[in-house]
């Protein structure tokens, strides 16, 4: 036996708020300064670096916000309190409301995810890098619902020399049998592992993750992109009421011998 494995996870107080305009890279420096060392994971809600990159947009309507912020709808459905929109996004991401967020932002206005999650993280890598000489990896987080479970979890929207998934595919299990289909999500199992110590609304939105040395890598990587799953290999493309009623539709035309419609 090697010992025990063992990672460290933990978030610093003291991040102020942060503005439109406000340099992330230099905050986070300042933050984190003495207290990180090579190979550690910095982990960033996608809030403050929304915030930093000004992302805060006046919104008096936030379902017209959803509407400007929707590629694709995958599923929508009625409830008390109005219609939940599962859809996706510009940075290719599928979630509740495109990912617009209206809390923790001034009333009136709404937070739209950052631009290009990837590139974020790769600057607010390169900051760190530059200013405290540590080799780092950057994860950017957001707050996802997940299918056929209750609860919300914490996952990488964006990633920076990270290997964001570890393919076992290939290789034996316990018992020597091998594993044909396990790939693990690295990115978004750190992101969720740290929101168990930022929380929600205790005014941490930064932590760092000590122990994955193996996962950090020396360039950047191919980013949180690269788990997301589009096209054939969606099995979800749609939800249930939506998947039915193509197939509905796409039998009613063949029965009346019209070519099925694309979407």
């Amino acid at each position: 036996m090697s010992g025990d494995a063992r990672i460290e996870v933990w978030a610093p107080d003291g991040l102020g708020e942060v503005v439109p305009g406000d340099d992330l890279g230099a905050l986070l420096a300042d933050l984190l300064h003495g207290r990180l060392a090579d190979d550690d994971v910095v982990v960033v809600t996608s809030k403050i670096v929304s915030k930093a990159e000004g992302r805060v947009v006046a919104a008096a309507d936030r379902e017209q916000a959803i509407t400007e912020q929707t590629v694709r709808v995958v599923a929508t459905r009625e409830h008390p309190g109005g219609v939940l929109r599962i859809v996706e996004n510009p940075q290719g991401l599928v979630m509740a409301a495109a990912g617009v967020d209206a809390s923790n932002t001034p009333p009136g206005t709404v937070l739209l995810l950052p631009v290009d999650p990837d590139d974020s993280a790769r600057r607010l890598r390169a900051a760190l890098t530059a200013q405290l000489g540590v080799r780092v990896a950057v994860v950017i987080t957001d707050t996802a619902g997940r299918a056929w479970r209750d609860g919300v979890v914490d996952l990488a929207i964006g990633a920076a020399g990270l290997r964001v998934a570890e393919d076992l595919r290939g290789t034996p299990d316990t018992h020597g049998q091998v594993l044909s289909a396990t790939v693990v999500a690295v990115a978004d199992e750190v992101a969720a592992a740290t929101e168990l110590v930022r929380g929600k609304a205790a005014g941490r939105p930064v932590a760092v993750v000590r122990g994955l040395a193996r996962h950090v890598t020396d360039d950047d990587g191919p980013g949180a992109r690269a788990l997301q799953r589009h096209g054939e290999s969606d099995l979800f493309r749609l939800g249930a009421d939506e998947a039915w009623r193509a197939g509905y539709e796409a039998g009613a035309a063949a029965a009346t011998g019209k070519r099925e419609p694309t979407s």
